[in-house]
């Protein structure tokens, strides 16, 4: 649609507020900022749980692989070595971890935790990117024998610190006469790890695969595989491949089946928040239609001297379309830069908040992450901008209508 430069020069100056209709300009001023305002919260809201989605998955699949494979019958694995070999045919997959996962209690003397212990060999936390920068305040030639690698998590809670000896107790211990007898055992701590996941940081332990085996005394066994792909789109191919091979007695699931109802949850919480905070917008496309109704209103013999000059009912639709287009691109576009700006600097918002409060506004422990994640997608914002532009002109249009139908005679006899 092409505006001539009167219709542009009129409709600015109805935009340009006078004593007697400071109202209208207040009401005016209302829908400008709800649709900034809408427009910001969406992108920041989108935003963060995009952020949130990718994060987890990250950190999910850095610590963990794209297949896990257990015993279906809940011994451990026999015979993994050929196992693996069988697993690494697949030209896909391209990381194989063995490990070996128990539960047990934490006790450093004063006060016990319950912890998740992970037999994992130096050189597979070495070979992934994830476990080299979350041990970077580990020493890793030192990890070997009777050593651990404690989250920094559970090293606060427990007031651990490096040098320092815990004791490992595991149920699943040795069969006596007198009953089972609980594996005890102390261990030296040589650092701790920071994945920045509360889940792992405050109740697991990490220790070398021999000196698991040895402890939970498994011998030549395992408890787990963890499966790493080169392309993760053929996740579902190469899952059926290991399936065939490696034939009945164990179990083989996926991540997306171990973290299924988290990232479904995730999914359905970002739909209902996008629709609920689209009413945000709706709601300020509702003061743009009241506050150009009120301008129509308050123009009326502007309306119908601009008739009698010649000015035709396409021209007088125009002008009022242009005011409130105008006010609702302006809006938009202004919301847009205000969420990018936020999601830019979330953080640093949090912890001044967080001060200005005295306040802990995200806690790891209920959100799993140590730090507020934001992802902006550009298509999204655009999608998110346009909706509310698209309001914006149907909201325009009505009142735009109502002025075109002005009736000059009416107009100038009452006035």
């Amino acid at each position: 649609m092409i505006f001539s430069k009167f219709e542009r020069l009129v409709a600015s100056r109805y935009l340009r507020s006078k004593r007697k209709e400071g109202f209208i300009s207040v009401i005016t001023g209302f829908a400008f900022t709800g649709i900034a305002l809408g427009v910001a919260t969406l992108i920041i809201v989108m935003s963060v749980l995009n952020g949130f989605r990718d994060e987890l998955l990250s950190k999910i699949l850095g610590i963990n692989g794209h297949i896990g494979i257990v015993s279906s019958v809940g011994y451990p694995i026999e015979d993994y070595d050929e196992v693996i070999k069988n697993i690494k045919i697949d030209e896909n997959v391209a990381a194989v971890v063995p490990m070996i996962e128990k539960q047990v209690l934490v006790s450093n003397g004063r006060s016990s935790e319950g912890a998740m212990v992970r037999g994992i060999s130096k050189e597979d936390i070495l070979g992934r990117d994830l476990f080299k920068n979350a041990f970077a305040r580990v020493n890793i030639d030192e990890y070997d024998g009777n050593v651990v690698v404690v989250g920094y998590r559970m090293a606060r809670k427990l007031g651990l610190v490096e040098g320092q000896e815990i004791t490992l107790i595991s149920p699943d211990g040795k069969v006596t006469a007198f009953g089972t007898v609980p594996r005890i055992k102390s261990y030296k701590i040589i650092g701790d790890f920071d994945f920045g996941m509360s889940l792992y940081d405050g109740s697991y332990i990490f220790m070398p695969l021999e000196t698991a085996k040895t402890f939970f005394g498994m011998k030549e066994t395992i408890t787990n595989i963890d499966v790493t792909l080169k392309d993760e789109n053929l996740l579902k191919e190469t899952k059926f491949g290991i399936m065939e091979r490696l034939g009945a007695g164990l179990f083989i699931y996926d991540w997306k089946q171990s973290n299924a109802t988290f990232f479904n949850t995730l999914e359905v919480e970002r739909n209902v928040m996008f629709l609920i905070l689209s009413l945000i917008i709706i709601v300020a496309t509702f003061n743009i239609i009241a506050s150009m109704i009120m301008l129509v209103k308050d123009k009326g013999r502007d309306i119908a001297v601009l008739r009698t000059m010649g000015a035709t009912k396409g021209m007088i639709m125009r002008i009022f379309f242009i005011d409130g287009a105008l006010i609702g691109v302006v809006g938009t576009i202004l919301g847009g830069i205000l969420g990018v700006l936020f999601c830019d600097n979330i953080e640093s918002i949090r912890h001044f908040m967080e001060y200005l409060t005295g306040r802990d506004l995200f806690s790891a422990e209920m959100y799993f992450l140590s730090k507020l994640p934001a992802k902006m997608d550009a298509a999204e914002i655009a999608a998110v901008m346009s909706f509310s532009v698209l309001l914006s002109f149907m909201a325009t249009l009505y009142p735009s209508f109502r002025a075109a139908r002005y009736d000059p005679v009416e107009a100038l006899r009452y006035e």
